[in-house]
């Protein structure tokens, strides 16, 4: 199990832990937070299957969101599929927070789970999920419509891979 956790300046605290399946030394499950000109990038790209391949994929999807960091969700996910079509490709979940605003911006393509857990319901349901898309980015990537639901300090923002069984968020 490998944990990592650092605080990103003065907008998110975040954490990670992944581990390899086993009798595998890689996992395919790979995680970016990059910090923009006004904010930061969320993202979590599963490459298909497991071992070598799968982590080709993955790291090809996490390097392109890192070189072009700055563009929409829906450019970043064209941009990930056009680099990615000669690999086993990935499914993938993304989210941008801006410094200031009370929205943020989230997209997923495949299975990669998003839920956002909100610290004061006031009004509004106690946690969302992100609308997943159902393809592959580099091999059938649907039509990209992302999410733009509030957010307020102290809420909780969760991405997890088919790793995490998919009642995850009961009990937080």
């Amino acid at each position: 199990m490998h944990k990592d956790t650092a605080i990103s300046p003065s907008l998110i605290d975040w954490g990670v832990a992944w581990r390899a399946l086993p009798g595998q030394n890689v996992c395919g499950d790979l995680h970016l937070v990059k910090t923009l000109t006004d904010g930061v990038l969320l993202a979590v790209a599963d490459g298909l299957g497991h071992g070598d391949e799968a982590v080709v994929a993955a790291k090809t999807a996490v390097r392109v969101l890192e070189r072009h960091g700055e563009d929409s969700l829906v450019g970043l996910f064209h941009r990930c599929h056009a680099e990615l079509t000669k690999t086993r490709g990935v499914v993938m979940t993304a989210a941008v927070l801006r410094e200031g605003d009370k929205r943020f911006s989230w997209l997923g393509v495949g299975n990669v789970e998003a839920v956002l857990v909100r610290a004061h319901v006031s009004g509004r349901p106690a946690s969302e999920r992100v609308l997943l898309r159902n393809g592959i980015v580099g091999y059938r990537l649907p039509e990209l419509r992302g999410n733009s639901p509030p957010i307020a300090s102290g809420d909780l923002l969760i991405i997890a891979t088919d790793g995490i069984g998919p009642g995850f968020t009961e009990g937080l």
